[in-house]
């Protein structure tokens, strides 16, 4: 890992330098909100912002996206390649980069890579930069405050400057020419553990920290506590739409209005949808609340861990803020903190 040190006031001429060759997408507010967007100018970069609504992942995996054109009349497929983008992702969580290497687990390093994603993820260029926690943002507990990797660069703000970590030499080398980048000295890294320990100690110390958390998900696997939870979610699917690492989706063949041509489409999908788990024959394997909501939390807490030595959730809280019904990690840790004050009894 190579580390160098930049000014603030140098971020404009960084971002220029990448929008001479690439789409930039950044956060910018809309409203009383944070969202990812495509920037024309620096000045539309709000880098201060707390969590956006929703996660860079539509970027890599699109709400919709055209998997192949069809012609029914002759029962043929056509050849299809999407256009992809060259694109800079700037002002990344930790989190968010996070999320993305558990989406890369899925989609780019298992036993079938999908060639849609690997395009968009090889064509883009990710820039992290260094956040503080709000009450709701728990990463820490999954080890998701940091990002180790999966990123080009990223900026961890020391006051007036900028530790930039560099992970690629096409990042590294816009960076040299754009930036007066140097190397840092022991003023720079005492600032940076200064950073690191005022961003620790600023996370929600009443969310608790359980311990064990898979095996946890396993002993009440069968507790009354679902049947509570599940019966007030609402199966709106809001968490899976803010949730960075749900990937879950469904195939839909779509007819043009001649009805003969049309295209196979992939398209966003939840686990909390009543309609997710129902089979041809009318049966649905998750057909109430209590068994959708569990499913959800089993994966994110448990059953990815087992495939992938790694929690599905990475603790970014979006969740917590989209379900009106107050359904979230947090509140199952909480539950697993009552269990185990109950069984001290």
């Amino acid at each position: 890992m190579l580390y160098r040190v930049i000014d603030a006031a140098e971020l404009p001429a960084l971002v220029s330098a990448f929008m001479e060759a690439y789409e930039v997408v950044a956060p910018v507010k809309r409203d009383r909100s944070y969202v990812f967007e495509v920037i024309r100018a620096f000045d539309e970069i709000e880098l201060g912002y707390d969590t956006t609504v929703s996660s860079p992942k539509k970027y890599f995996l699109p709400q919709t996206e055209t998997l192949f054109p069809f012609d029914a009349r002759n029962n043929e497929v056509a050849d299809f390649s999407a256009e992809i983008t060259p694109r800079v992702i700037f002002g990344a969580h930790a989190c968010d980069i996070n999320a993305l290497n558990r989406l890369d687990l899925v989609f780019k390093e298992g036993r079938y890579p999908d060639p849609y994603y690997v395009a968009r993820r090889n064509a883009t260029l990710i820039v992290g930069i260094s956040c503080t926690p709000r009450d709701t943002c728990f990463c820490q507990l999954w080890g998701s405050d940091e990002a180790r990797f999966g990123y080009d660069l990223f900026l961890q703000d020391i006051g007036g400057k900028y530790l930039v970590s560099i992970s690629s030499v096409e990042a590294a080398n816009i960076l040299e020419a754009a930036c007066n980048a140097r190397v840092a000295t022991d003023e720079d890294r005492i600032e940076f553990r200064h950073a690191t320990r005022r961003r620790q100690e600023a996370f929600n110390g009443d969310i608790p920290d359980i311990q064990d958390v898979a095996m946890l998900m396993d002993a009440f696997h069968k507790d009354p506590y679902w049947d509570e939870l599940g019966g007030r979610c609402l199966s709106c699917t809001a968490c899976s739409a803010v949730c960075p690492t749900c990937f879950c989706f469904d195939i839909q063949d779509t007819f043009d209005p001649d009805g003969l041509t049309g295209r196979r489409e992939r398209v966003w999908d939840s686990c909390t949808s009543p309609q997710f788990a129902l089979v041809a024959g009318g049966h649905n394997f998750r057909d109430d609340g209590r068994n959708r909501v569990r499913h959800r939390m089993y994966h994110k807490l448990n059953g990815f861990l087992a495939n992938h030595d790694r929690m599905l959730c990475v603790g970014c809280g979006r969740c917590v803020t989209a379900c009106k019904a107050r359904i979230n990690p947090i509140e199952v840790l909480e539950f697993f903190e009552r269990k185990g004050a109950q069984d001290a009894e």
